[in-house]
């Protein structure tokens, strides 16, 4: 039997699962969730405000925007993705917290929430059961699902899904228990205040930019992996899957761009063949564990890579 502790190590929930088959007949009708359409359109038109006066703010609150983004990205791709979601590596518990920390700063749902959403994403992927499903269209695959309620599919594969290593996982349920109350402090309270604070910005510009702004971008970067990397590039790992190699997404995305690699190769800690290459991702994790605060990522081999190049490629792929 498999103990605890090797659960937390691993996980095959977010291995697709070929055997799926949707539901026949039609899909329930959509339910729009006003809130949050409310929601994000206040927060882009408070965004593009901030994008407008972006010429007139200081230097420091322009660093201390790229600091912020930098942290909330880091949350979502180095812990709720490649961490928690897939655990390609074992992160130490001042890492994790450190994570946890900049998880909250992203406000993209908490990490038990978010790993549970992306294992189902790989499981199923593209089909009703896929919470961005790509095949809806751009709109849907890149905001639109946060605006829907989630298809019955989502909801019911959602359940099914054991969870144990993220369960057992003290620093995932503890942000899970207090979440609201980290996002208003990372995400809202912190960006302002610093500012503000320390170098005498208006409140209202450090709420504008190294809040709203920073945090309406970090959210667009991350939505552009569901979106643009699923219908546009290159297939060079498996033609027979959406999922592309975008490198324009992989520069706004600190990494997370090599979609078809990464859905080929799902566990590799550096969800790309070619190293820290438009990954500073990869580099951060690198880092840590030239600290000690990272071990054992797992990585693909080269032969393993050329085979499935060979076998399900299109054609397209250059090595090195």
């Amino acid at each position: 039997m498999t103990s605890m502790k090797e659960m937390a190590e691993t996980t095959t929930e977010d291995v697709y699962d070929d055997a799926y088959e949707e539901k026949p007949g039609p899909s329930p009708p959509m339910k729009i969730v006003w809130r949050n359409v409310i929601l994000m359109s206040l927060l882009h038109v408070g965004a593009l405000y901030g994008l407008m006066i972006l010429p007139s703010v200081s230097s420091l609150t322009l660093i201390w925007m790229g600091v912020c983004f930098m942290i909330s990205a880091l949350g979502i791709t180095a812990g709720a993705h490649r961490l928690w979601s897939h655990r390609s590596y074992k992160a130490s518990l001042p890492l994790r917290i450190f994570l946890a920390i900049a998880n909250s700063m992203a406000f993209q749902n908490d990490i038990y929430e978010w790993a549970r959403d992306h294992r189902v994403h790989h499981k199923f992927s593209e089909t009703h059961a896929d919470p961005h499903n790509a095949r809806r269209g751009f709109f849907f695959a890149h905001i639109g699902w946060l605006l829907v309620r989630k298809h019955p599919e989502v909801i019911e594969k959602g359940r099914k899904l054991e969870l144990a290593d993220l369960k057992a996982d003290g620093v995932v349920m503890f942000q899970r228990r207090h979440y609201k109350l980290s996002v208003v402090v990372m995400c809202f309270f912190i960006p302002t205040f610093v500012p503000w604070f320390f170098w005498e910005e208006s409140l209202l510009t450090s709420y504008l930019v190294p809040c709203l702004l920073r945090y309406t971008v970090s959210l667009n970067a991350t939505w552009l992996v569901n979106s643009a990397a699923h219908m546009w590039g290159m297939r060079p790992y498996d033609h027979n899957i959406n999922p592309r190699e975008n490198k324009f997404v992989a520069f706004s995305a600190i990494g997370e761009g090599f979609h078809n690699y990464h859905h080929t190769f799902p566990h590799d800690y550096a969800a790309s063949e070619f190293g820290s290459r438009l990954n500073l991702t990869k580099a951060f994790i690198d880092l840590m564990c030239f600290f000690g605060l990272a071990k054992d990522c797992k990585r693909v081999t080269h032969e393993t890579i050329m085979a499935r190049v060979q076998r399900t490629g299109d054609g397209s792929h250059k090595s090195g």
